[in-house]
């Protein structure tokens, strides 16, 4: 499991990623919910990082956008909350 660092914003901090595959994580808020999913996507040299939070009332996934850091793509999805 992955957590984010803590020079990293405060609100952000309770997070935690777990792995789901090698270009995956599901991320989870300090009670174990899942909030949503951010996938790392380009290559080895320029990642970027895709997040994804499941509606209910679509019965799929809204893309919430791609970012160049990990911690943007889990900012997004704390405040899409």
């Amino acid at each position: 499991m992955t957590t984010i660092a803590t020079t990293t914003d405060v609100r952000l901090r309770r997070y935690r990623l777990v792995p789901v595959t090698d270009r995956r994580w599901r991320v989870t808020d300090a009670a174990g919910r899942v909030i949503g999913h951010v996938d790392r996507t380009g290559d080895p040299h320029t990642p970027r990082y895709r997040a994804r939070r499941f509606r209910v009332s679509t019965g799929g996934f809204l893309e919430l956008g791609e970012f160049w850091h990990l911690e943007d793509a889990v900012a997004v999805l704390h405040d899409s909350r």
